[in-house]
């Protein structure tokens, strides 16, 4: 049998690492001793154990250990990291390490380094001369990056879940009902948003067509105006929905204020996009007057950054949206690592490919009317998300409201 010490440390208890720990072995096919633990008696006080993992094989080992380090696990014979270098760009060498969304220190030259720009699902790569550690997607690797291999020398420290619950917007409290008090939740994310604000704090906004749908786009434009944005993630169909608001009164043809459909209003998204291109951008549409209101709008007055993500089923798409995938991507890294808070509002594709762009302490709030988004977004790793199962169209106007409670 092969063996290595562990350690864990923190609310491991409460946070659910410690029984993680036994199942993720046992799952592996792997055995273990509980050599010491130490059980805080206090809400402040850390609990702590040791153990001894054995498994049938040297890979069968490193298996168990590679994924107890993905939730905070440490082995307790601290090596430095070991480095091989890519063999090609785009290419990684055999056995790297896959990063988590966690905060991450790798050991290098007797330092510990902390892993800029983290990210689930990247590797790591180290600058020897600088002795500088950052997160790197794939399609961005260079021949001769030096690349951590292994889990050698790689602590991660994952979010504790606290003892003593404040609010719902406590880390891994995301339960996923449509049953929760929608108006004490939203009150406790509106103290959040100004939490977040009151110390400069910098928020994102994830956004789809529903909003526009269900006639919100205002509640949005009206939060950007007031500076609870700070940054935009969306994709062709929010955008143009918004246009198409703003110029017709109508969303998919439907209009706003009277919900009735309208004649030949299917076109009005595609008359929508025509308005835009024959300014030239959304910037050049309000410069000259074609947009006067909506989000896209508000963005432009308000020098508010924003990335628009296009897919295969845009029509158009709107001269601003990026179609290819891996720009779009690097478009949003620019912005995700400076951000506090993000809301994920009515829209699953984008709402997992920002929360797998998201470090893990970043507050996250994901509301859907469908359940499996959030579920899918705990199941990729993001379980700091906040889960409001709920028509957009409810939440909007209601979270509206309660950062404004005190005006």
């Amino acid at each position: 049998m092969f063996k290595r010490e562990i350690e864990l440390s923190g609310h491991i208890i409460d946070s659910y690492i410690l029984p993680k720990t036994f199942d993720i072995i046992m799952n592996r096919e792997g055995d273990f001793d509980v050599v010491d633990i130490q059980v805080g008696k206090n809400k402040s006080d850390m609990s702590r154990a040791k153990m001894i993992v054995y498994a049938k094989s040297i890979d069968k080992l490193n298996e168990i250990l590679d994924e107890l380090s993905a939730i905070g696990v440490s082995i307790s014979e601290i090596k430095e990291v070991n480095l091989l270098s890519s063999p090609a760009d785009k290419v990684l060498p055999e056995g790297f390490y896959s990063t988590t969304h966690h905060i991450t220190h790798v050991l290098y030259n007797g330092n510990w380094l902390l892993v800029k720009d983290i990210e689930m699902d990247c590797a790591i790569v180290i600058d020897e001369e600088k002795e500088f550690a950052h997160c790197v997607p794939i399609n961005s690797i260079k021949k001769g990056d030096k690349i951590v291999v292994g889990i050698e020398g790689v602590k991660v420290s994952s979010p504790q879940k606290p003892r003593e619950k404040s609010n719902a917007f406590e880390f891994m409290d995301s339960d996923v009902s449509s049953e929760k008090p929608l108006m004490t939740i939203v009150k406790d994310v509106a103290e959040e948003v100004k939490k977040v604000k009151s110390k400069g704090g910098k928020i994102a906004f994830v956004g789809g067509p529903a909003i526009d749908h269900t006639g919100t786009n205002n509640i949005v434009a009206k939060l950007i105006k007031e500076g609870f944005i700070d940054v935009l993630f969306a994709g062709n169909a929010l955008a143009t929905h918004d246009a198409e608001i703003n110029l017709f009164g109508t969303s998919l043809g439907i209009n706003i204020e009277t919900g009735d459909i309208v004649t030949n209003g299917h076109s009005h998204h595609m008359r929508a996009i025509n308005a835009i291109n024959r300014s030239g951008s959304i910037k050049e549409a309000v410069e000259d007057g074609t947009l006067t209101r909506g989000i896209m709008y508000e963005l432009i007055k308000n020098d508010v950054p924003f990335v628009l993500a296009g897919s295969i089923r845009d029509d158009g798409p709107l001269p601003d949206v990026i179609t290819d995938a891996a720009t779009a991507q690097n478009e949003m890294r620019k912005h995700v690592q400076n951000v506090d808070m993000v809301f994920m509002v009515a829209t699953m594709l984008h709402s997992i490919a920002v929360g797998n762009m998201l470090p893990s302490r970043v507050s996250s709030v994901c509301v859907d009317i469908n359940p499996s988004t959030v579920t899918k977004l705990a199941d990729r790793g993001s379980a700091q998300v906040l889960g409001i199962v709920t028509d957009v169209g409810s939440f909007l106007p209601v979270l509206y409201d309660a950062l404004h409670v005190d005006d």
